[in-house]
């Protein structure tokens, strides 16, 4: 794995559904090495500190391998490095292969595996199209969010390790694929698994922990 191109972006405010919109979603590559710190990257704002950034959202890498499929797919050939809000995109960052738990190596920086991205309406503004989330979604392959365990600095062209592989079988795509596909076949008990991993993001593991619990709700005695 490689990276690309590093992205970050300013706050920008936009006119969307005739609201005013904030966000820091249009990512644009940068020639500078970037600096990665505990809770994001140097100079890369967040406008919902609730939703992105923080300790479990820090830095967000997209595969550069996925590019193609989605210039066909949205029927726009101009998209660049970057357009789905990533901060680092990578070559051949596989979420399949990918688990909760893994660490990686961008840099000097010491990065782990935390969740995958959920998307939300901003990435229809990126991207200009309003069907881009459903169809996001429905793909599985929505990048992967990570932690940062050991703060470094980034840039383009940079090898990426991965220093410790995960044992558990909760890879990234399986983990999003079954909680969005209500048939995908053994999704239970992948859900017992991935809340049992101290990696995992608190968030999805509310998540989880509700999906399991409306499925198998317990009985008042």
């Amino acid at each position: 794995m490689k990276i690309i191109s590093t992205n970050i972006s300013k706050l920008k405010t936009v006119l969307y559904n005739g609201k005013e919109v904030k966000t820091g979603i249009f990512k644009v590559p940068t020639c500078n090495e970037v600096i990665i710190e505990r809770l994001n990257i140097m100079g890369d704002e967040q406008a919902d500190l609730i939703y992105h950034g923080g300790e479990h959202k820090a830095v967000y890498a997209f595969s550069f391998n996925h590019y193609e499929y989605w210039r066909d797919i949205l029927e726009n050939r101009h998209l660049s490095n970057g357009m789905f809000g990533e901060n680092f995109t990578v070559s051949n960052l596989a979420e399949e292969n990918i688990k909760i738990g893994d660490q990686l190596r961008f840099g000097t920086a010491l990065l782990e595996v935390s969740q995958p991205r959920v998307p939300c309406f901003k990435l229809g503004m990126a991207l200009n199209n309003k069907n881009a989330v459903k169809l996001f979604t429905k793909n599985y392959c929505t990048g992967i969010y990570f932690r940062v365990l050991e703060p470094g600095v980034a840039k383009t062209g940079d090898t990426v390790y991965i220093e410790k592989k995960s044992t558990h079988a909760v890879s990234v795509k399986h983990l999003f694929q079954a909680y969005f596909d209500r048939n995908y076949v053994g999704a239970e008990s992948l859900f017992y698994d991935a809340i049992g991993l101290k990696e995992l993001a608190p968030e999805w593991k509310k998540k989880l922990e509700k999906r399991l619990f409306i499925k198998n709700p317990t009985q008042d005695t």
